[in-house]
């Protein structure tokens, strides 16, 4: 076979590590990463806290519109991460702009608070605002909850709520330790995060994609997501991950054109810049978002001005 014949019968190319960026300026990738989202991703990790706010304060349904009709022209999916506090009213105004929702719900060693939780999920999936519930966030990998208790208040929302798909938040390995809560789950929603791990953002897309792959060896024949993966833009570095511009864009343009061609499901990290998590994170929590905290979208270039509003 020729080298053309052949190119023409495969007729498709795989990008094992990115994108070719050498000759790209900044301009560029940030032209790139507009149109990309201009397309709609399929899915963000959305946050409606303002500047000053964080978890404990209570959300008003006036916000979470202000701050979803942000974001709204560039996802599919939004993905919550609490049932409290007004975030229980996310899902609702997500359908409302015509977009999908994976509703999570907190859990941690707070058991009381957990019930609640729990109870306001149901409603949210029993109202029809819920596409996927998940059951938790990394709450294995904090040792907040022994892993028979997950089981069981997966198995509860499950029952509850009928017709959803139901599904845990945490590390794509806890899934390989933790096999009887990957049975448990009708769906893997797996965190897949190259530069917690330290790994240089040349060959950050290597190592997601084996991150991936773990999970998915785990899960058997269900479904696997990323429920989030990302890189901050500034901040202190992980080892070899260095938060920079470029770095940041780079990542999210190679994610996203890996899960075009392979079809997966990424829900990005994050929608907007929260300087509440710094005191989890350090100084590199503040910045993973794509928009700031204001609402302005991060990456803007001279020659590619987005038609729609970019901040609240």
């Amino acid at each position: 076979m020729s080298r053309n014949h052949g190119a023409s019968l495969y007729g498709r190319s795989m990008s094992l590590a990115g994108i070719d960026s050498s000759g790209l300026s900044g301009d560029d990738l940030i032209s790139r990463l507009q149109s990309r989202l201009e397309s709609r991703i399929h899915g963000i990790c959305f946050s409606p806290y303002a500047d000053g706010q964080g978890p404990g304060c209570q959300i008003s349904e006036d916000q979470i519109r202000d701050r979803m009709s942000v974001i709204e022209p560039s996802v599919r999916w939004v993905r919550s991460f609490s049932c409290t506090e007004g975030n229980e009213l996310i899902g609702g105004v997500a359908h409302r702009f015509g977009l999908k929702a994976l509703v999570g719900v907190w859990l941690d060693d707070d058991r009381e608070q957990n019930e609640l939780e729990i109870a306001a999920a149901i409603e949210v999936a029993k109202a029809g605002h819920a596409d996927i519930l998940a059951v938790g966030n990394e709450v294995l990998l904090r040792g907040e909850m022994s892993e028979d208790e997950l089981i069981d208040c997966i198995g509860r929302v499950k029952q509850a709520a009928p017709g959803v798909p139901v599904g845990y938040v945490d590390a794509y390995f806890k899934f390989v330790d933790h096999p009887r809560v990957t049975e448990a789950c009708d769906v893997i929603l797996a965190n897949c995060y190259p530069f917690w791990e330290g790994c240089a953002a040349d060959y950050a897309l290597l190592y997601m994609k084996e991150m991936y792959r773990r999970a998915v060896r785990a899960a058997g024949d269900k479904p696997v997501i990323i429920s989030e993966t990302g890189w901050p833009n500034v901040g202190t570095p992980t080892g070899a991950a260095i938060p920079s511009r470029d770095n940041a864009i780079r990542y999210f343009l190679n994610t996203y054109q890996w899960a075009e061609e392979e079809g997966i499901e990424v829900f990005y990290f994050s929608s907007f810049d929260e300087d509440w998590k710094v005191d989890d994170e350090g100084d590199v929590g503040a910045y993973w978002g794509l928009w700031d905290k204001n609402g302005c979208l991060k990456y803007q270039s001279q020659g590619h001005q987005r038609s729609q509003p970019t901040c609240v």
